[in-house]
């Protein structure tokens, strides 16, 4: 059996601001290997790559900062209002996505408890990918809410960003678990507490297994 095949692989998603980064930031504190899926999209159009290159060929200079990094908020005002231009922008960033998050699975210990945490799982039906799918969940409102307060987004811009990935119904459908991230940070801890026991009873079995 190869090494990879040991290898827990968790799908970890959510919605904008339902909390997903707090989850995989807990989750890594516990020893999980995170894939994380928008470093993984930064990393790809950085000042130099081919990926920038090919984001500003279709999208322009106006995507661009003045020291040649791009401007995600305004090529995300762009996108996010335009279905088709949002699809030639996944087309350019996602193949490159891919690619780099295998390169860092492929660099995880045989036994690792990997999660990948990637917000568009049930957009681009990825679920069966993992062995197991995580959903941060939280009440559209309260996205809305934190988007405005912690991120200073306007109610429209919150609500278009929401509105641009899949409804909450069509994420929770995919879910082997949820965490309910619709209260404080203190049950946010408990439940990944129980995830993470879980998740290490499973790769013990597998490894065990092999």
């Amino acid at each position: 059996m190869s090494t990879l095949a040991l290898v827990l692989s968790v799908g970890l998603t959510g919605g904008i601001g339902s909390g997903k980064s707090e989850a995989s930031r807990r989750l890594a504190e516990r020893g999980a290997v995170i894939v994380d899926a928008d470093a993984a999209a930064r990393e790809v159009v950085e000042p130099g790559t081919p990926g920038l290159a090919e984001v500003v060929a279709e999208f322009g200079g106006e995507v661009l900062r003045p020291d040649g990094s791009l401007d995600r908020e305004r090529l995300g005002s762009i996108v996010f209002a335009d279905d088709e231009r949002r699809a030639r922008l996944n087309a350019i960033v996602h193949p490159r996505v891919g690619e780099r998050m295998r390169e860092l699975v492929e660099q995880a210990p045989p036994d690792a408890i990997v999660v990948y945490d990637v917000p568009l799982i049930a957009e681009n039906d990825l679920a069966g990918m993992y062995d197991l799918v995580v959903v941060v969940d939280a009440p559209v409102e309260e996205q809305v809410r934190r988007l405005t307060e912690r991120r200073g987004m306007t109610e429209a811009d919150a609500r278009a960003r929401i509105a641009a990935q899949a409804t909450r119904e069509k994420r929770l459908a995919i879910a082997d678990r949820v965490i309910d991230n619709s209260g404080g940070l203190d049950r946010l801890a408990e439940q990944v507490d129980e995830l993470w026991t879980e998740l290490t009873r499973r790769a013990g079995v597998r490894v065990g297994e092999a």
